[in-house]
């Protein structure tokens, strides 16, 4: 598969590159897709919430009624689960979310993940660039330039490029990620892929 290679103006460079067909044009395994953002989603995950169980909340122990003759339930302390400011039944309690996933499977997720946005022509292929200084103003010209103004839009650079992670720093639907650290989360999540000419033989070396 070729691709036009553009600049930052949106224009056509008359060059082209060709896509490699075992990163760029596989049969996509929707279930590796899945389950490599099942573990990316749950590594987000903090795992610090915590709740009061009936031996942790404060509270007296004191049962609250006699146990017969009242013509109701029995009553236990005000600890009770049942009772307003009482415990919680079965609550969360600290833990780790993270589950383990092949290293061929992570891979076969994000070659699918790449093969679905080329089928889709969702992936641009612009020549490296950065800006002089970072200014939002700089990076919304640029996607106005290729008519993806508030879309999610996920630039992949093969090294780092400190003024355009700052400029695009503001912008809600814009990320900038290394080659070598793309997800097959950012991938699926963004409308557009604008990869670095140079990132593509990064990306191809890591995934071939």
């Amino acid at each position: 598969m070729e691709l036009e290679v553009f600049n930052v103006k949106g224009e056509k460079t008359n060059r082209t590159v060709t896509l490699n067909e075992e990163v760029f044009n596989v049969s996509p395994n929707d279930h590796a897709i899945y389950l490599d953002v099942k573990q990316y989603m749950a590594n987000q995950r903090q795992g610090t919430h915590s709740s009061l169980e009936k031996s942790t909340v404060s509270g007296s122990t004191k049962k609250l009624k006699r146990q017969k003759g009242t013509g109701g339930a029995r009553g236990g302390s005000v600890k009770n689960p049942l009772l307003r400011g009482g415990a919680r039944i079965f609550g969360p309690h600290p833990r780790d979310y993270f589950f383990k996933l092949n290293k061929k499977l992570k891979k076969l997720a994000r070659i699918s993940a790449l093969s679905y946005k080329a089928k889709e022509n969702n992936i641009v292929v612009i020549e490296d660039f950065s800006f002089e200084a970072p200014k939002t103003k700089n990076i919304t010209q640029l996607m106005s330039n290729f008519e993806v103004v508030g879309k999610k839009v996920l630039f992949v650079v093969p090294q780092s490029n400190p003024n355009l992670y700052l400029s695009s720093r503001n912008l809600p639907n814009t990320k900038v990620v290394l080659a070598d650290s793309i997800n097959t989360y950012d991938i699926l999540n963004a409308n557009s892929l604008f990869v670095f000419e140079s990132s593509l033989n990064k990306i191809t070396s890591i995934l071939e």
